[in-house]
């Protein structure tokens, strides 16, 4: 689920200026959000991250340094940039040493303003949208989400495809590494080149040998095949379970990467490639290091840039926006409307334990639409498709203390902030749902309609 246009956070304790910063941004076409403190500010981005925060320097309470330290720690590829005044330029100059990505003195002139924005913003995503333009998120046009550690993830993946660097994405079955190594290879300078996928414990050693490196022709000119090496010239490789090769290999593998050269089974000589590695283990690799199952050197030569993909429990507000998805889905392919699945059917999925992550959640969706005859999913073909008994079932207490703020959250977004429309969904009276939104220290502000430039 991609962004519409690029969304940007500031952060000041001065109205006036929110506003008048706010006002050039929207008219250059960018979405904006506002905070008057650095504690709303992080609130924000927890719930929505923006593509670019410009914070004041001096503010009371946390200031802007402190804030930019925060958001290092949960968003480290977020760039920031500090608002200062002239007494202040020294601090300022010293936060860009510390990761900062720049500052703008005030006052400042509107065209450097938009400069320093669209610098950030190429940093950030890549590219830089219109309001009404996503061609630059066609990349991740295939990951669905709205969850702020994903939005981290894909940022930092965003950067680390633009280089060479080798990329080793580690999760467990099912939550999208090959979908994730995909969408690199998307927005890569090599996505005109081919990819090709090897799945490394599927095969035996022989023949991973050959898959891999290749095998010169027989004698008699037979049996020669041409390795995935040689296939994905000029592309990218990608290494499904690289946990599971044998140590044999490594050694191999290891010399290819180095040398950019490859040895086909039965050659005597080397035949050079052009290759990006992106490999991927549902194993601790480290533990595997520890077992001397696997080469330490191999190890960070394929991990310069480590991305690590969360389970679907981490994620549980992607729920709702992968069944929409698999529904549409599944719609088009066997022309049968279904539209949606019954609203207790819904929060048994995202009360769920899901060892099996989004494969396992597909499956059942898969399940459940092609046994129902209706346009709208029953709970029991849910409940049937989960193989879960009512009684087994989370409490309502328990599901609450776990994921409360998930599911308010989630009402928030689909009522837009309206708490007359939250409550009643939610069967809670608005005392009660007020003090709910308390205890999760949730903004109601931070729902309304992202259009509108919020107060918050």
């Amino acid at each position: 689920m991609s962004r519409t246009n690029p969304n940007i956070l500031l952060v000041d304790d001065d109205t006036d200026l929110l506003k008048l910063i706010s006002m050039r941004l929207v008219s250059a076409g960018y979405q904006v959000r506002t905070a008057e403190n650095a504690e709303n500010a992080l609130s924000i981005t927890e719930i929505a991250p923006p593509a670019l925060v410009i914070t004041d320097l001096k503010m009371p309470g946390m200031d802007g340094m402190q804030l930019f330290e925060m958001l290092q720690q949960r968003h480290p590829t977020l760039p920031v940039i500090i608002l200062t005044a002239h007494g202040t330029i020294p601090d300022a100059v010293a936060a860009t040493a510390r990761g900062v990505y720049g500052f703008l003195t005030k006052p400042f002139d509107s065209q450097e303003l938009l400069e320093k924005v669209e610098a950030a913003m190429r940093l950030s995503s890549g590219v830089v949208l219109s309001a009404d333009d996503g061609e630059g998120n066609k990349w991740r046009q295939d990951i669905i989400t709205c969850s702020p550690e994903m939005e981290d993830l894909l940022r930092q993946a965003h950067l680390a495809a633009d280089t060479n660097a080798s990329i080793l994405i580690d999760g467990e079955p099912g939550t999208g590494k090959e979908l994730l190594a995909r969408a690199i290879y998307r927005a890569s300078r090599r996505s005109d080149k081919p990819f090709i996928t090897i799945n490394c414990g599927a095969l035996p050693n022989d023949l991973l040998d050959a898959e891999l490196f290749g095998r010169k022709a027989d004698k008699h000119g037979n049996n020669a095949v041409q390795g995935a090496f040689q296939a994905a010239n000029g592309g990218t490789l990608f290494l499904d379970e690289i946990g599971d090769m044998p140590l044999s290999l490594q050694v191999k593998l290891l010399r290819a990467l180095q040398e950019q050269k490859v040895m086909p089974v039965g050659a005597s000589v080397s035949v050079p490639v052009d290759v990006r590695v992106i490999s991927a283990t549902y194993r601790n690799l480290k533990e595997v290091l520890d077992a001397n199952k696997f080469r330490e050197d191999l190890f960070y030569r394929l991990s310069v840039v480590s991305l690590h993909l969360p389970k679907l429990t981490d994620r549980r507000e992607d729920i709702p926006l992968l069944v929409r998805h698999f529904l549409s889905q599944l719609s088009s392919e066997y022309d049968k409307k279904v539209s949606s699945i019954a609203p207790e059917a819904m929060d048994m999925l995202t009360a769920a334990s899901w060892p099996g992550n989004i494969r396992q959640l597909a499956c059942v969706i898969e399940q459940a639409f092609t046994l129902s005859t209706a346009s709208v999913i029953p709970t029991v073909l849910i409940q049937k498709a989960l193989r879960e008994e009512t009684d087994s079932m989370p409490t309502f207490t328990d599901a609450r203390r776990a994921f409360e703020r998930d599911y308010l959250v989630r009402l928030l977004k689909m009522t837009g902030g309206n708490v007359a429309r939250a409550s009643i969904k939610a069967n809670r009276n608005r005392t009660e749902f007020y003090k709910l939104l308390q205890r999760n220290n949730l903004n109601l502000a931070l729902f309304k309609n992202p259009r509108r430039i919020n107060k918050i």
